[in-house]
């Protein structure tokens, strides 16, 4: 009888042991990027603790801070006004000792089709709520992909995504990542990127309403108050057993946060 052998992701070489901090792209600063940011914080230090470099972040996002703001998303009154980016990043910087860094602009190409400055990056991080956003920086991603360097070479594309009560998240690699001789298991060197893998489901879920919020009450009748928490804490915990264990069985789940249902998503 064949024995059937589970497909796993071996994590790239270059996480697990790199020369410097891993740099990563955060795009978007609200109500989950603002607890991914967190979450990345607590990683850095626990991979330091672990003889690990740790990790450099950049936060991108151009939106101001807001009364509709408070409460859902990570922010004080006193920061009322400020830019997500930069408010978040100084109260890590100043909480942890950190260098991290905040951009006040989207991550998008410009005017004549050029990349941003600061784009490279070996892991992006999207926590963006618009579903042409996520195909831009597809395509920006591969064509990151075609010119390989040695230094923040792209690798790993994680995307947050939810409605008021579901989520997602998925892990993507940029390009193909080598993976070892394994008698054990069926290694899998390419995971699909969401917008080629749930692209059609991505433009059908796509809300016509993207108007700001006025109030929290308001916000919360698009986004319940511990779906971006849930969604920050469980696809962090997928990037950290990448780090501390080398592999990876899942590349992602599906969460439903009204009947506490969470469907993995195997490597395959």
């Amino acid at each position: 009888m064949k024995t059937v052998k589970t497909a796993i992701h071996f994590t790239d070489n270059y996480l697990i042991s790199p020369t410097n901090p891993i740099e990563i792209n955060l795009i978007g600063a609200g109500g989950t990027g603002s607890k991914v940011l967190t979450a990345l914080m607590e990683m850095s230090h626990s991979l330091t603790e672990l003889a690990h470099p740790g990790l450099q972040v950049r936060l991108w996002d151009d939106d101001i801070i807001t009364e509709a703001n408070l409460g859902r998303q990570r922010f004080a009154p006193s920061e009322t006004g400020l830019y997500k980016s930069v408010a978040l990043i100084n109260r890590v910087n100043r909480f942890m000792g950190t260098n991290w860094k905040a951009e006040t602009q989207k991550f998008e190409r410009n005017t004549l089709g050029v990349l941003p400055e600061n784009a490279n990056a070996t892991i992006y991080i999207t926590c963006v709520d618009n579903v042409q956003v996520r195909f831009d920086i597809a395509e920006m991603l591969k064509a990151m992909s075609k010119r390989r360097m040695n230094r923040d070479e792209p690798k790993y594309w994680l995307d947050f995504g939810n409605s008021q009560q579901t989520g997602q998240v998925i892990l993507s690699t940029i390009g193909e990542i080598k993976q070892p001789q394994s008698e054990k298991y069926e290694t899998m060197a390419s995971l699909p990127m969401v917008t080629d893998e749930f692209g059609e489901l991505l433009k059908q879920s796509e809300q016509t309403d993207d108007t700001a919020s006025c109030s929290l009450a308001e916000a919360l009748e698009k986004q319940d108050l511990y779906i971006n928490a849930t969604l920050a804490q469980m696809g962090c915990s997928l990037l950290w057993s990448m780090f501390r264990y080398g592999m990876t069985e899942n590349r992602g789940f599906f969460l439903n946060l009204k009947n506490f249902q969470t469907h993995p998503l195997k490597v395959a």
